[in-house]
């Protein structure tokens, strides 16, 4: 695992922590929550298979 690796994953968890408080207080109650997490589930999936086709 080289540098070129650690670093971005590193940043992103970094990202996550800032973002995360953030999200869960405002989605406090449950069908708010899972309909935004399916929202960036949707997101991520579709980045995922595009950048699949890309490269």
């Amino acid at each position: 695992m080289g540098l070129e690796e650690i670093i971005p994953s590193i940043a992103l968890i970094l990202v996550l922590i800032l973002v995360l408080p953030g999200f869960i207080k405002l989605n406090l109650k449950n069908k708010d929550f899972f309909i935004n997490l399916s929202i960036w589930g949707i997101i991520v999936l579709a980045l995922m298979i595009f950048l699949y086709l890309i490269f």
